[in-house]
């Protein structure tokens, strides 16, 4: 299937769309958009001694792709993080409506959002988008508002969601990203159900539809677009942990080098100790190094062994132990 007119997004992953992790996609061309690891509203304003990390960009990344994605449970908050993110360099906010994470949706936020009264809901997205209407300046325009969903409940309707979806159009959202399962449907349990970011993209022929879930190398891609064709792209998380090149692989751009894995992941953690917290280390490499070692021969024990280690430099001792003993996973052929 020819993706060339399909935009290719980097999924916000909390944990791991920080710059560090962004800086490793972009060196094999990177993507059309990333969005980031999503922000409390309330912690962004109450200026946090970890809030500036989590709108950090360097001078490598490509500043002007990003997009902001907040988290929250009440509207005025929500707006006004809105307003402040909407200085920043991006494309836009996105709001977080997908997450299904107990953590999160107990307290009110992502996917609690569509179980609400829809006139509540209606009611954030209106102080979120007047905000970005109002912070626009000299003749700017607007920071773009995007909202990722899923399905909703397990009991929800096709009416219901189209209704839902409806009030986000008529509120002036410009972009739906679709993770076509329901708050509890797990990864392994059953495929996205592509064939409603179809109806999606049909219903609003002039917002564009990205598709979310389960792709991970050509089939896949191929096999969720040929159920949604309509759509104007797709979001890719887990399996650009697992290979950051996976963007230009699936766009056939990779320029065919060799890929010293060793050298990868030294400059991964030396980027995490430039562009994170040392607050942050372990959990940054640990959830990283979780997806890379799917790479490996010995890939649980690659992974165990980066789980144990007892800070970066013992990381390194490690990565450097595991290819002394398997030298052939060195180099890899892109």
């Amino acid at each position: 299937m020819n993706t060339n007119d399909k935009k290719f997004i980097l999924a916000p992953m909390a944990t791991l769309s920080h710059e560090a992790f962004r800086r490793s996609v972009q060196k094999f061309g990177g993507c059309d958009e990333y969005f980031n690891e999503m922000i409390n509203a309330p912690s962004l304003l109450h200026k946090g001694p970890f809030e500036k990390f989590y709108t950090l960009t360097g001078e490598s990344t490509e500043a002007e792709k990003m997009v902001w994605q907040l988290t929250g449970n009440t509207p005025e908050p929500m707006a006004q993080a809105a307003e402040v993110l909407s200085e920043l360099p991006g494309l836009g906010i996105d709001l977080n409506m997908g997450c299904s994470a107990p953590q999160i949706a107990n307290t009110g936020a992502g996917i609690a959002w569509m179980l609400k009264p829809v006139e509540q809901t209606a009611s954030m997205v209106h102080s979120v988008k007047s905000a970005l209407e109002n912070s626009a300046k000299d003749g700017r325009k607007p920071a773009r508002l995007s909202v990722k969903l899923r399905l909703g409940a397990e009991n929800f309707t096709e009416a219901g969601f189209f209704a839902f979806t409806d009030m986000l159009a008529c509120e002036g959202v410009e972009q739906f990203t679709l993770h076509p399962r329901t708050q509890k449907e797990k990864f392994a349990r059953r495929l996205p159900r592509y064939e409603y970011a179809e109806k999606l993209a049909l219903r609003y022929p002039k917002i564009p539809v990205i598709v979310n879930g389960e792709i991970k190398d050509k089939n896949s891609l191929d096999f969720a677009l040929s159920l949604a064709p309509h759509c104007a792209g797709v979001m890719i998380g887990r399996a650009a942990a697992k290979e950051p090149w996976i963007f230009a692989k699936l766009k056939g751009t990779l320029p065919g080098q060799k890929l010293d894995m060793l050298d990868f992941a030294l400059n991964f953690i030396s980027d995490v100790e430039k562009f994170q917290p040392p607050e942050f280390y372990q959990t940054r490499l640990q959830r990283f190094f979780a997806y890379y070692s799917q790479n490996f021969s010995f890939g649980g024990y690659f992974k165990t062994q980066l789980l144990n280690a007892k800070d970066n430099e013992d990381a390194r001792k490690r990565l450097a132990l595991y290819f002394e003993k398997c030298p052939e996973d060195r180099y890899r052929q892109l």
